[in-house]
């Protein structure tokens, strides 16, 4: 975890710190250092005018600019005369930009991510038409409305294409959302509550509050299992444990809780014979065997051309479920504590195993959460530079460098606030 953490964050920081630096340089302004995580320093070279910096600690990094009030609060060159190649020197349009570069870097590279994914991968998903014997829903998914069996035919109205459709933050985070299920032949709205996402945040694996009825055959069977040592093989059809009648996958998940650590009478079929085996259930109500789906997944490949708006739209669709998901803090819908997470939970996200794909697609989604993030109006971020340097442009007038010392202050003491708030929620999560 920690690992993957350090080298997404790595890229995102180095590229967004780079945006900053170049547009810097483009406009002819000094740079004195670039710095990837903050001290102490592991590494350092000076080439030119700018000292190039790896800081021990990597949770961001940033780019000093000669005559720019930043987070160093370095204020003592200001109270001399502007020197041409200083930000404060150049006109606001171009102090505009340097600000945006990182933003902008940020975004062009979740864009790429999402699109090389597209393009490189393709897609697997589980068509709709596929899950032919329904939903099973856990508590969550009962108390929001489901039953065993129910077939979800259509969300918002719209007709289900892709199952996985069904857990989209558009869904999730919508206003006003619902599923339409189809139940003993009748159609049946099951509207989501405003607080549905602040429920589910209490435990993750509510996330998947209902999963497909999945006929199934035995997979591959771990050696030294109960499965193993039960005979039981690949191929083989669990048809009954302790003569409960076995269908789907949640059939046998549901019986093994009630007998783990127990001894079990598996009935099995195989060859079109039934064959019966004896096993004692793990503590963890498992068996030792891997399931073999028995429904067919659909794989689509993408062209270039295809994967640069799919690409595009996936990646802004960040954006837009942050802001939805901001919405619901603001309205009381949610609460700030379940919905953010800091360097921990982010860490949890990557998890604890390296997948080429998987990593790609959290580095690309946090490269336009920094984005978002940075594009927010308060001082010490890109944002409240924005907001400052849109001031001067529209009124002509520049704000004072200690009106923007004393900003910078605020911002600095907000942002110290959120990450402490942010850390200390992560580790209460973990505790309890």
């Amino acid at each position: 975890m920690v690992g993957q953490l350090i080298l997404g964050l790595t890229i995102l920081v180095g590229l967004h710190e780079l945006g900053h630096m170049l547009t810097a340089k483009w406009f002819g302004m000094r740079v004195e250092k670039y710095a990837i995580g903050f001290p102490p320093k592991i590494f350092s070279k000076k080439i030119g005018e700018t000292e190039y910096m790896l800081g021990l600690i990597p949770l961001g990094g940033f780019v000093k600019i000669s005559g720019m009030v930043d987070e160093s609060l370095d204020t003592e060159a200001l109270q001399k005369d502007p020197e041409p190649y200083e930000f404060r020197a150049k006109p606001a349009w171009q102090r505009l930009i340097v600000m945006m570069g990182g933003i902008i870097v940020n975004v062009i590279t979740g864009i790429v991510i999402f699109i090389a994914l597209n393009y490189h991968y393709g897609e697997t998903y589980l068509p709709a038409s596929e899950v032919k014997y329904g939903v099973q829903p856990n508590e969550m998914g009962q108390d929001l409305g489901f039953q065993a069996g129910d077939k979800i035919v259509a969300l918002n109205g719209k007709p289900l294409e892709k199952f996985e459709d069904v857990y989209s933050m558009d869904m999730l985070l919508g206003r006003d959302s619902y599923y339409t299920v189809e139940r003993n032949g009748e159609q049946v709205n099951i509207p989501i509550p405003v607080d549905f996402m602040d429920r589910m945040a209490d435990n993750k694996e509510r996330m998947l509050f209902v999963q497909p009825r999945v006929p199934f055959v035995v997979g591959e069977v771990a050696p030294n299992s109960p499965a193993s040592k039960a005979g039981l093989q690949a191929g083989d059809y669990i048809r009954t444990v302790n003569g409960e009648s076995i269908k789907f996958f949640n059939d046998i998940q549901a019986v093994l809780q009630k007998y783990a650590g127990k001894p079990v009478t598996i009935g099995v079929e195989r060859d079109n014979e039934l064959v019966t085996l004896n096993a004692t259930v793990n503590e963890d109500a498992t068996l030792g065997f891997y399931q073999k789906p028995l429904l067919e997944y659909a794989t689509r490949d993408y062209s270039l051309g295809e994967s640069i708006p799919l690409g595009t739209n996936q990646a802004f669709g960040v954006i837009t479920a942050n802001l939805k998901g901001f919405g619901k803090i603001f309205r009381g819908e949610v609460s700030a504590s379940k919905s953010l997470s800091g360097p921990i939970g982010i860490a949890q996200i990557f998890g604890d195993t390296f997948n080429w794909y998987k990593f790609w697609s959290i580095t690309g989604m946090l490269s336009m959460v920094l984005a978002f993030m940075n594009f927010l109006p308060i001082p010490a971020l890109d944002g409240g530079h924005v907001v400052f340097l849109t001031y001067e442009m529209i009124s002509g007038r520049k704000p004072s460098d200690n009106f923007l010392e004393n900003a910078q202050k605020v911002g600095m003491v907000l942002l110290l606030g959120l990450m402490a708030f942010a850390i200390f929620n992560d580790v209460f999560k973990i505790i309890f």
